[in-house]
């Protein structure tokens, strides 16, 4: 894991994989576009419904946001991929 200083601020970015319960990934999106720290949040196709980059000030704060988006409605489950190097 790599925190990246980009100006005064300290940068954790991770990828979030979203699998959703069947139907749901346009509520799961929308939800997970209102909270802070999420970079950008699109639906896919394949294994899981849902891709969020996340970006946040340290590691404790990454783990809230992902418990956070973990706990939707329509979360399944998720996986976090956090960036080692940009």
């Amino acid at each position: 894991m790599v925190i990246i200083f980009e100006g005064d601020v300290f940068v954790v970015s991770a990828c979030v994989l979203i699998r959703t319960s069947h139907g749901k990934f346009k509520e799961v999106v929308e939800r997970i576009r209102q909270i802070r720290g999420v970079a950008r949040v699109f639906p896919v196709l394949g294994r899981y419904d849902v891709v969020v980059d996340v970006e946040c000030s340290s590691m404790s704060e990454l783990g809230s946001t992902v418990l956070r988006i973990s706990r939707l409605a329509g979360v399944v489950f998720t996986e976090t991929l956090v960036e080692v190097q940009k």
